[in-house]
């Protein structure tokens, strides 16, 4: 194999299984706040700016 072999082989594998990697990685983060689980990390969250050290939190 040659460098240029080399390089197409492996620009051919990005192109194809690195798109559909990123896919993935897009959905996977789009959807994790919807997850079940998330909607008390979630509010704590957006309340968590109105909170003050004297709050007792």
């Amino acid at each position: 194999m040659n460098a240029a072999s080399t390089y197409d082989t492996l620009r051919a594998l990005a192109d194809s299984w690195g798109l559909a990697a990123m896919a993935v990685v897009f959905l996977v983060l789009c959807l994790w706040p919807f997850r079940p689980g998330a909607r008390n990390a979630a509010d704590r969250a957006a309340n968590s700016i109105f909170e003050d050290e004297h709050d007792g939190a």
